[in-house]
């Protein structure tokens, strides 16, 4: 991280870091979509102007406000005029419904709540009045505007709980999680120190703003003073207009946007599908070491893969300076200040991006071990280098007839296949042998239908063990996926076909 970077890491809060970029650049641009540009200086000046809108409205520091709202340059604007005034701010996914949205307006107590109107077919101001969510105001074109000069002081001190964040839906109940505005700086500092990007860089935002995501990709542009592009609604062929004409370095978001560039690429070999890119990065979902591998090879850019969490936005992150082992293989490296300890295969976590919890005191009380580390349900181990590879989650390690199987080993091996899209394998009640191991296949168009006795044969001449061979295959049109980074529903699919286990 560069010495200006370095020093806007220290700001207490997210207020303190746009003001002290601002002053530092502030005409060039931190947000562009479609033919709209804003600047560094227009997003301190504008944010303040609807801060106090808000302030007329009733908006207090320490007020619950929610807010589901797309990935829109407004969307950006209301919530560090939020920040600007020091309330509590819950996001909510924009394609959350009746609910996960009642569930997270009554848990986080929300005393007014931000929506988009009618927005892709779907009236959000009347479901929330459905709720009987209070102080609803649309924000989609228009924001609140008043004169900054009525407003009190900015918040000083970054370590009070200001952020509600949802778990994004891996399972059936959300979690409120609560974050500070350091916890964020510190998740940002560790994405922008890791990547070695630049002031000449142009970044991307393909993932829903209100994602733990949005903040964290945000501090990045502030620290480095680069822009982002910002999709609202991220489709590909569609979006690649947009990634050529504002010439962006940087995509990227998770696994399942890694292999839709690449379907796109392999649609035009011998053609850069976007020109000016030179970097994919992301996290938030399993990396099969053979989807690096394709990057590379087939698109000519880097590609550099991290582990976060809602709970820890950024606990480790590849660099572009790694090995190719470690790049395919390794989540990355943490930054200082981010503790790993290993406890029987589980990887916990402690330092300033860790979150302060839940809502909910019980499960706080859970999550935490004694020695005030973060149990993030995750297995893994620590190279000797400091790079963190992970093995599975808890959940996930298959028990069959008393062994334990790795779904992950077993889902990175069948991701090889050409035959095979995406993959998700799970462990399923078994009366005989306690659960039996299911892989469940997405195929590409025009694939040649694949059989257990072909899938099994691939696993053995990859080398797989006998006793962790799949029993049972599903082909599916779409795995389940939740609408933030495009991760797998394993839940789901053991809801589907967890029957018959005799």
């Amino acid at each position: 991280m560069n010495d200006t970077a370095h020093a806007l890491g220290a700001a207490r809060t997210l207020w303190e870091l746009v003001a002290r970029r601002a002053a530092l650049t502030p005409d060039r641009p931190v947000l562009l979509q479609d033919d709209r540009a804003l600047t560094f200086g227009e997003l301190r000046d504008r944010a303040e102007r609807v801060a106090a809108g808000l302030y007329g409205m009733g908006v207090r520091p320490g007020t619950v406000v929610a807010w589901q709202l797309p990935t829109r340059i407004e969307t950006a604007l209301l919530s560090f005029a939020l920040a600007r005034l020091g309330v509590v701010q819950s996001p909510v996914i924009p394609f959350y419904r009746d609910r996960e949205v009642g569930f997270a307006l009554r848990e986080s107590g929300a005393e007014f709540f931000a929506v988009p109107g009618l927005w892709r077919g779907f009236d959000h101001t009347a479901m929330a009045v459905r709720l009987g969510a209070r102080g609803v105001f649309e924000a989609y074109g228009t924001l609140p505007d008043g004169d900054p000069a009525v407003l009190p002081p900015p918040p000083a001190d970054g370590t009070t709980v200001r952020w509600i964040y949802w778990t994004s839906g891996t399972t059936s109940d959300p979690k409120g999680v609560l974050h500070t505005d350091r916890s964020l700086i510190a998740g940002g500092s560790c994405l922008a120190h890791a990547l070695h990007l630049s002031a000449d860089d142009v970044g991307s935002m393909a993932f829903p703003y209100a994602h733990i995501a949005g903040p964290d990709y945000t501090v990045m542009l502030l620290l480095y003073g680069f822009p982002a592009v910002m999709f609202e609604q991220f489709a590909l062929p569609d979006a690649l207009e947009a990634y050529r004409k504002h010439g962006v370095t940087v995509a990227g978001g998770s696994t399942a946007f890694y292999s839709m560039f690449l379907a796109e690429q392999r649609k035009r070999p011998g053609e850069k599908v976007i020109p000016s890119l030179r970097l994919l990065a992301g996290g938030g979902a399993p990396k099969p070491p053979e989807v690096y591998r394709a990057v590379v090879r087939d698109m000519g850019v880097q590609l550099t893969h991290g582990y976060g969490m809602t709970e820890v936005p950024m606990i480790t992150m590849g660099s572009p300076d790694d090995t190719e082992e470690n790049l395919a293989t390794t989540e990355g490296r943490p930054p200082e200040g981010m503790e790993i300890r290993i406890v029987d295969g589980e990887v916990r976590l402690r330092g300033e991006a860790v979150c302060q919890g839940y809502l909910d005191p019980a499960q706080t009380a859970e999550a935490f071990d004694a020695g005030g580390f973060l149990r993030t349900g995750d297995l893994g181990f620590l190279k000797p280098s400091g790079h963190l590879v992970l093995t599975g989650r808890l959940k996930d390690v298959i028990i069959r007839k008393g062994e334990n199987i790795s779904a992950k080993e077993i889902e990175d091996l069948l991701a090889a296949h050409p035959a095979v899209g995406d993959v998700a394998v799970i462990g399923l009640p078994d009366v005989e042998r306690g659960e039996r191991v299911c892989a469940v296949l997405e195929q590409p168009p025009g694939a040649e239908v694949l059989t257990l006795d072909a899938v099994t044969a691939h696993l053995r001449d990859a080398g797989l063990s006998v006793h962790k061979l799949p029993e049972q295959l599903e082909v599916v049109d779409a795995l389940p996926r939740n609408e933030t980074l495009r991760k797998v529903l394993k839940y789901r699919l053991r809801e589907r076909f967890g029957g018959g286990g005799g």
